[in-house]
């Protein structure tokens, strides 16, 4: 068993004899998250830490749009919930990145993109991919193509 999933298990552990029950739910659901990844496919697998963390950042994520869709549809204690469960997620989380620290490595993509011949809105893809290696679990997907796109519109 990996490390990141037996600290899981153990915090769940800690959280229900404490009768924590946001707590112990959240890491149950997230612990069911990744046991359904392990047996996906054609072959049972053990995944590894990496592997995990994206299922966090996974889960994390769907706890944001769930809380920003309670939140428009008028249930703010559904969407206070989601928002709490969310942040329990994202202490199992590597720290994100600052829109400076990011905007840094996207100028900078941008500049070697740039260099190997892509110009403008096209080059679009050539930054991605030279971006998203830099920035894997650090930030989300739809900050670093928003940060992109405003980096090669400028």
């Amino acid at each position: 068993m990996t490390t990141l999933k037996a600290k899981l298990q153990e915090d769940l552990t800690t959280a229900i004899k404490a009768r924590d029950e946001l707590r112990s739910s959240t890491l149950r659901l997230t612990l069911t998250a990744i046991s359904k990844e392990e047996v996906a496919g054609t072959e049972a697998r053990v995944l590894s830490d990496d592997e995990i963390l994206k299922v966090i950042a996974k889960e994390a994520k769907k706890r944001r749009e769930a809380a920003e869709a309670f939140a428009q549809g008028g249930r703010p204690e559904q969407a206070e919930r989601e928002t709490a469960e969310g942040e329990v997620l994202n202490a199992y989380l590597p720290k994100q990145l600052s829109d400076d620290e990011l905007a840094a490595i996207v100028a900078e993509a941008v500049a070697e993109a740039k260099a190997g011949g892509a110009e403008g809105p096209r080059a679009m893809g050539a930054v991605m991919k030279i971006v998203n290696p830099k920035v894997a679990g650090l930030a989300e997907g739809g900050r670093v193509a928003a940060a992109v796109k405003q980096a090669l519109a400028s």
